[in-house]
């Protein structure tokens, strides 16, 4: 499916990390609803399963804290109500704490250890399992990982995976690279658009998104991020994929960080959109917002500069022949 995806994603991840008994009743709809005010057309519902180690094999995704499969579904079909396209995103973290990009395993199976077969197999179960649920309930796309870098290398197995998904999901597939690496996949003619999480520097768009560019050239495939945001504390802008910085809570450099990002992005003819980071199931106060710090930009001033944008470009959509 070369370059014939051509969308225009306003999107947002919505509900991280899934946490089991959130996703459903009037929080979470309300959540909802006031997110699609942003003139948000796509939501990444994204949600977690926890392997407890990083070179642990089994990824327990039936159990607590993961949200149960009828939440997954209950959220699905009340964004479909509000007239959002969805992309369902299950995502594999570690309980103890590990970044999941650090999951591996020895490059060669050795005796005795676990193995990168025995962990592809288990997240092929968990990929599988909800492959068949964005078939069923009609998602507009599927994402099969999210920053796997350590796992980016094997090919073969993600390869092998994609074409298993594609026998029980027959909609759009993506896979979310990290920043930094969507040069370095050695499989994207394997998914039908590429996607990535645009966590970069103030000051550094014009670069990073030279390098993407010549990317999304190379292997001639759609591109949006799929995640991208900046916390609204001080000194985020310089390291917005970090949410465990220590500063103030500053609102003006999370609303500044996102006009350079989406100033930088709209030069591009090759940048379809946004999915950004994030929005909660549950909202805090709407009258908390100047003391929260962290990447939701609800009630902040973040939150008027992607409206403004968000609504320009559906206006623009209209324009040139319908928003879709």
């Amino acid at each position: 499916m070369a370059n014939v995806w051509s969308e225009s994603v306003n999107g947002m991840t919505w509900g991280w990390t899934g946490v089991r008994g959130t996703w459903g009743g009037s929080e979470a709809d309300f959540s909802l609803q006031q997110m699609k005010e942003l003139g948000v057309n796509w939501v990444a519902l994204a949600l977690a399963a926890e392997q407890a180690t990083p070179q642990s094999t089994e990824i327990p995704f039936r159990e607590a804290p993961t949200v149960t499969d009828e939440e997954t579904r209950w959220a699905i079909r009340r964004s479909k109500e509000l007239g959002l396209k969805v992309c369902l995103k299950p995502v594999v973290n570690v309980a103890n704490g590990t970044w999941r990009a650090h999951i591996a395993f020895f490059q060669q199976e050795v005796p005795g250890e676990p193995s990168w077969a025995q962990w592809f197999k288990s997240y092929g179960e968990f990929i599988l399992h909800y492959a068949k649920i964005a078939e069923e309930e009609g998602c507009e796309m599927f994402c099969v990982g999210c920053e796997m870098v350590q796992a980016d290398s094997r090919e073969a197995e993600w390869r092998a995976l994609i074409a298993q998904v594609r026998q029980v999901y027959k909609g759009v597939i993506t896979y979310n690279c990290d920043k930094y690496q969507e040069e370095r996949v050695t499989w994207w003619d394997a998914v039908d658009v590429i996607s990535s999480s645009g966590y970069y520097p103030t000051g550094q768009w014009e670069q990073q998104l030279d390098r993407i560019e010549a990317a999304v050239k190379r292997w001639n495939k759609p591109f949006f991020f799929m995640e991208t945001g900046c916390p609204s504390r001080t000194g985020s802008s310089g390291k917005p994929n970090d949410w465990s910085w220590g500063g103030s809570a500053n609102e003006e450099e999370q609303a500044s960080w996102y006009e350079e990002m989406f100033a930088a992005c709209s030069k591009r003819e090759w940048m379809q959109g946004y999915v950004l980071w994030d929005w909660p199931a549950k909202l805090y106060a709407k009258e908390d917002a100047a003391s929260n710090d962290d990447y939701c930009m609800y009630g902040k001033k973040a939150e008027e500069t992607v409206r403004k944008f968000y609504q320009s470009r559906l206006t623009a959509a209209r324009e040139a022949g319908g928003a879709r």
